[in-house]
């Protein structure tokens, strides 16, 4: 069975997680989406980062909001990366875009960058937090989003169709089958988190799931069923 693959932050297991660097080398290997993360700086772009802070993943300290956007440019984000905007990875890969947002702020923000430039088939939004998919939802009409969840039962099926979500992204390691025959009951997709090597492949596919997220560039051509090197550990 194909597997939908959708790259972690790029392929965060071999380069450094959302980077231009990384989304490239994700549609490079095959992948089918690539997934990356939103924050607003001090100015108000919308920054593609994980973490609240700058500390991990770059050489900078401090909170992302704190620092206005020439700040974050100047930092290193990995073998002299620098830290990208939301729509310099538009424009850098043609795959389709999963953007997780943390607040309703960056709902706004990314609302106003998909009407601007026409993305709602585009991109899917994501996030962990209900309040920010309701709000997305209600400015941009249309728009799919995915409800995001790490700790679960059946009751986050309940969730995602409160706020609207088409899909459920749902940690791998805390998944059951009665939650998964919950989510196609009411007909949404299910992708599971994060999948990087053969035996978590063989239990998405035993889920029947939708798509597994990844750090690995090989976990798409292990998903397809393409002869050669398999998901490895990283």
């Amino acid at each position: 069975m194909e597997l939908l693959t959708i790259g972690h932050r790029g392929v965060m297991g071999v380069e450094p997680e959302n980077t231009l660097r990384s989304f490239v080398a994700a549609e490079r290997a095959g992948l089918d989406v690539v997934e990356l993360d939103l924050h607003l700086s001090a100015d108000g772009a919308l920054v593609v980062m994980h973490d609240e802070d700058v500390d991990r993943t770059t050489d900078g300290t401090g909170p992302v909001a704190a620092h206005p956007l020439a700040a974050l440019r100047a930092l290193d984000a990995g073998r002299g990366e620098r830290v990208p905007v939301f729509e310099e990875v538009l424009d850098a890969v043609a795959l389709p875009v999963q953007a997780e947002i943390k607040d309703v702020r960056a709902a706004r923000a990314l609302a106003a960058v998909l009407h601007a430039r026409g993305l709602v088939g585009r991109v899917e939004v994501s996030s962990f937090h209900d309040e920010a998919l309701a709000e997305i939802a209600r400015l941009v009409p249309g728009v799919r989003t995915a409800l995001i969840a790490g700790r679960h039962g059946p009751e986050v099926v309940e969730r995602a169709t409160a706020v609207g979500a088409a899909t459920l992204c749902l940690k791998l390691r805390r998944l059951t089958l009665e939650t998964v025959e919950e989510a196609r009951a009411r007909e949404l997709r299910v992708i599971g988190w994060v999948v990087n090597t053969p035996r978590e492949l063989r239990l998405a596919r035993a889920f029947g799931l939708d798509g597994v997220t990844t750090d690995l560039p090989d976990t798409g051509r292990a998903a397809r069923g393409e002869p050669g090197d398999d998901a490895r550990p990283v």
